[in-house]
């Protein structure tokens, strides 16, 4: 039987004005490979992306996620990520200068994903995904976010409802997303499979959960 792991709803983000320009909070990763000396026993540098540590400790969010689970989930799943896509990375020089998101964009190639392409999403999903929460969290929005909210969803309780539901609709791994469309300048909810993240179709993300299967 299939079962899910998700975390109450952060709400301490604020809403970017639509039309306003929104700079994702992308860690300081190392994504550039650096050779130095021309001898063949000239030692080189080589610099990957990095695993950034959550904002908080890691039995801050308890009793919603344990400390153990914090271990597992971001110690040894989002590590193996990394560790995978630096492993990619190594034997290809073609992606080297390239940002996270801009990574993330470059290997989804127009919805015919390059082999590097779930490390890298699934590195920014989990990125974006501690970043979203905090210790204390799950009050109501306020300012412009709810106000939006209120807007697109009818109030915060309607928008709570259907962010579960789409959690618990949900089939096989993945991530439900709160989006802001650029074009249509209103948020959706966006469910994603797998590693997919709503930045290859230029959606802003204000918040994710992920789910999977056990």
């Amino acid at each position: 039987m299939s079962s899910y792991y998700f975390n109450p709803i952060p709400t301490s983000v604020h809403l970017i004005p639509a039309g306003v320009s929104r700079k994702l909070k992308i860690p300081n990763l190392l994504h550039r490979k650096k050779r130095c000396g021309t001898s063949s026993r000239s030692s080189n540098i080589t610099a990957f992306y990095g695993l950034k540590t959550p904002p908080y400790e890691l039995d801050a969010l308890e009793p919603y996620m344990s400390k153990r689970t914090l271990e597992v989930h971001w110690g040894d799943n989002h590590k193996n990520f990394i560790d995978g896509l630096n492993k990619q990375l190594e034997k290809d020089d073609i992606l080297y200068g390239y940002t996270l998101d801009e990574l993330v964009k470059v290997t989804y190639n127009s919805g015919n994903p390059l082999p590097e392409f779930k490390n890298a999403a699934e590195v920014w999903n989990h990125d974006f995904f501690w970043e979203t929460m905090q210790p204390g969290g799950g009050d109501t929005p306020k300012l412009r976010l709810l106000e939006q909210i209120e807007k697109d969803f009818g109030s915060f309780a309607d928008f709570r409802e259907k962010f579960i539901e789409a959690a618990l609709g949900l089939f096989g791994s993945g991530w439900v997303w709160l989006v802001l469309k650029r074009e249509e300048r209103r948020l959706e909810i966006v469910k994603t499979s797998n590693a997919i993240c709503p930045i290859v179709w230029d959606d802003i993300p204000i918040i994710n959960l992920d789910l999977w299967e056990v």
